[in-house]
């Protein structure tokens, strides 16, 4: 039987959320406050599956999966008979509440409601509903069809059901799924990604380092090996007895970072206008678009070398 997706809202996340679903088989309506967006955003969706389809990283063809993409006329239609909802509007609350609230009444008893928001808990916005037992975040990473990932924050009041069902349906249209157990700001993967940031303005706002050359340490040291590995299982291959020799050997430095951190840079701080200065030096801001278009063409040539390296071993 078919899966039924209902997709709100057709800016980035929704459209790729599209393709996410449509490419994994299900039934995918897509609607948004303006129908004309909604319509120009299947041109995108058809040019994305186009260079998927380049790539080698479709298993069908990009016009059985456009076949699978609908847009609907309003809220009401595009979860009309929907087992999942994915909304994906503004980074507000109040359009989240107003977005749920809606949902909740026009949504099959049945079908599961969840957000894309990146920051906001979900009890923040489902709290008064009536089905707030099938409510849940979703938060996928960007862009969702050619990062896998996908964190699953449950409400306190957020069904097992609901987060089994939706981690099912994931798994099943080739996402990778996480359920982040209790809510916390963030969640998980903004949250690891902050405290890496946060020390990289410290460590340049201080004068240690450039942000040319923080940005290397990144993209040419450790962003290799955890383009394929997590942090644990990088620091249980970097001791010769595991996790427990690499806690013997360095856990007394990190110790010491975390007692004794660098004075706070901050995102107001000056050192912010440097490194935007930096980057529009060496990236007019003109060549954004194209360097996105670059970096999702190297998303997807890293993406077939883990399918082809995952496939082989």
């Amino acid at each position: 039987m078919t899966t039924r997706v209902g997709i709100i809202g057709s800016g980035l996340i929704g459209r790729a959320w599209a393709i996410v679903f449509a490419r994994g088989g299900c039934e995918v309506r897509l609607a948004d406050a303006s129908p004309a967006e909604a319509t120009k955003a299947l041109d995108i969706i058809r040019s994305s599956l186009g260079d998927l389809e380049g790539a080698g990283l479709l298993k069908e063809g990009a016009g059985a999966i456009l076949a699978r993409l609908s847009v609907a006329e309003d809220m009401a239609e595009a979860v009309a008979g929907a087992d999942y909802v994915q909304e994906n509007l503004p980074e507000r609350l109040d359009l989240k509440r107003a977005a749920f609230a809606g949902l909740d009444r026009l949504a099959p008893e049945g079908a599961v409601i969840a957000s894309s928001t990146s920051a906001i808990p979900g009890s923040a916005f489902t709290e008064g509903l009536a089905g707030r037992g099938r409510c849940l975040v979703a938060h996928p990473v960007n862009p969702p069809h050619l990062i896998p990932l996908v964190e699953l924050c449950r409400t306190p009041w957020t069904s097992d059901d609901a987060v089994a069902r939706t981690r099912a349906l994931m798994e099943q249209v080739g996402q990778v799924p996480v359920t982040v157990e209790r809510e916390i700001e963030g969640f998980v993967l903004n949250r690891l990604q902050g405290a890496l940031l946060n020390e990289a303005l410290r460590l340049v706002a201080h004068g240690y380092v450039s942000p040319e050359d923080l940005d290397r340490c990144v993209r040419d040291g450790l962003g290799l090996r955890w383009s394929f590995m997590g942090p644990f299982e990088t620091i249980d291959l970097n001791a010769p007895e595991g996790v427990a020799d690499y806690a013997a050997r360095y856990g007394g430095f990190y110790d010491r970072v975390e007692a004794e951190p660098l004075p706070p840079a901050g995102w107001t701080h000056p050192v912010v206008a440097r490194i935007h200065a930096e980057r529009r030096k060496a990236l007019p801001a003109e060549g954004l678009p194209a360097r996105q278009a670059w970096r999702d063409r190297r998303l997807m040539a890293l993406l077939a070398h883990k399918i082809a390296a995952s496939s082989g071993s």
